[in-house]
């Protein structure tokens, strides 16, 4: 007997929070990276900045992974995900189980 489901990998609304979180603060390193890059030479307090900055999206990253790991919505997703890449190159917005 087959039973049908769809995993859908924007179901879970913490993952997508997490991930904007942490593009934001890769984003925001960036930003002030390259801004700082181009003033020479670089103040103590830019340099500390840069570290804060740093920091901020090393905790994000690492937040976002440990839910990753332990979620299972999230880890069903990604299960899913790696076998149906095979068959399509697009990311899924739905993908249908056969169990």
């Amino acid at each position: 007997m087959n039973t049908q489901f769809f995993v859908d990998t924007a179901a879970c609304t913490e993952h997508e929070r997490l991930r904007a979180e942490c593009e934001s603060a890769l984003e925001t390193w960036n930003e002030h990276r390259a801004a700082f890059c181009q003033s020479r030479p670089i103040r103590e307090e830019a340099g500390d900045e840069l570290l804060r900055l740093q920091v901020k999206y090393a905790r994000a990253y690492t937040v976002l992974q440990r839910h990753t790991h332990n979620c299972l919505v999230c880890q069903l997703a990604s299960r899913t995900e790696g076998r149906d890449s095979e068959k399509c190159s697009d990311a899924f917005s739905g993908t249908t189980l056969t169990l």
